[in-house]
């Protein structure tokens, strides 16, 4: 067994506090990553407080984790001692499903297994908010020397969660596309959906956010609370992302789309959401979801954000702000993404 060091939620509401546990020895086909960095999503903050249920304590969070190879199994081909490696979402699955064969793990129909709150072999699996993790490697990520190291931590989560419904519904040139929410997943959106060539539209419940969101890639900021601006918007979308995460109108952004057009949600409220059908059926909208990416997909936006020069806007931290920051993410007091530096993890 591996020793190693973290983090923990001890119970739900509890404040993470320092945790020693073993990480299983590497198998032929596992790499051993030191990890460096660690990124702060939302839902971390959900699953350490128990809000969706059935969270397993104790719980060492963290799925957007970057470091350093530092051993190999015999069997390993794709990586080597040095290289630079992440883990995201997900640490295996089943395999063999149809799901698992078009390389959407995430979608794995016998159920993912997931980087933390999870089990393997009934054992829990502690996540990055840690000194080292072991994994195979068909679940690990390659990540160019071209990105830099703790800014492309939150590409494994929150930049494939707002990738992969872009390139699902095929956003490019002469689409004009709606962003819900800048936080995590809405800055990354901005970007990408930038990058791709479409005319981007920012909504937002606060005008001082106007002058990041241009230059984070929008075209347009759209004030979502005032009747005159959504009115002389509506029905012009080709496709809107929805990132937010808390109880919002989904009727009024709806009403922003095109005949035929598709609204995504990657965001997950903890509350039920009020779904008007007039806004659907009126214009035969569609109202869609996505959920992370798979392994394949996520080794693709890294690649493309090292070609094209984007990562996250973060803010470094020392793990022991980790319960600061949590309130602070709560407050929306973070631009755009706190990542962890486990180089100030302290040695049991």
């Amino acid at each position: 067994m591996i020793q190693s060091w973290g983090y923990a939620a001890p119970q739900a509401k509890q404040p993470l506090a320092p945790f020693s546990f073993e990480r299983r020895d590497p198998g032929p086909n596992d790499i051993v990553i030191d990890i460096k960095y660690c990124g702060v999503c939302h839902s971390d903050i959900h699953q350490a407080r128990d809000e969706w249920g059935g969270s397993i304590f104790p719980m060492v969070p963290g799925h957007e984790i970057v470091g350093i190879v530092i051993k190999v199994g015999s069997a390993v081909k794709n990586f080597k001692e040095g290289d630079r490696a992440g883990v995201g979402c997900m640490i295996d699955s089943c395999g063999h499903c149809s799901s698992c064969h078009s390389g959407e793990e995430q979608y794995c129909l016998n159920g993912a297994t997931f980087t933390y709150n999870s089990r393997t072999n009934g054992e829990p699996n502690f996540g990055g908010y840690s000194n080292n993790i072991v994994v195979q490697e068909s679940f690990a990520i390659r990540i160019s020397p071209k990105l830099d190291l703790a800014a492309s931590a939150p590409l494994l989560c929150a930049g494939v969660t707002t990738y992969s419904p872009l390139r699902h519904w095929k956003v490019g040139p002469g689409m004009k596309v709606g962003v819900v929410g800048l936080g995590g997943l809405g800055h990354m959106a901005l970007k990408l959906a930038h990058s791709f060539g479409a005319h981007v539209v920012q909504f937002t419940t606060s005008l001082s956010k106007e002058a990041d969101a241009r230059q984070l890639g929008a075209d347009e900021v759209v004030l979502s609370t005032d009747p005159a601006q959504m009115k002389k918007h509506a029905g012009s979308f080709d496709f809107i992302l929805d990132t937010v995460s808390a109880k919002h109108d989904l009727g009024a952004l709806l009403d922003q789309l095109k005949v035929n057009a598709t609204m995504t949600i990657v965001g997950l409220p903890d509350q039920p959401t009020y779904l008007p059908g007039r806004g659907l059926i009126g214009r035969r909208r569609s109202l869609g979801g996505s959920l992370i990416g798979g392994i394949r997909e996520t080794q693709e936006v890294l690649d493309y954000c090292a070609d094209h020069g984007i990562v996250s806007d973060i803010e470094l931290i020392p793990i022991s702000k980790i319960n600061e920051a949590y309130e602070r993410v709560l407050k929306s007091d973070v631009k755009y993404r706190f990542v962890i530096d486990l180089a100030t993890l302290p040695r049991p």
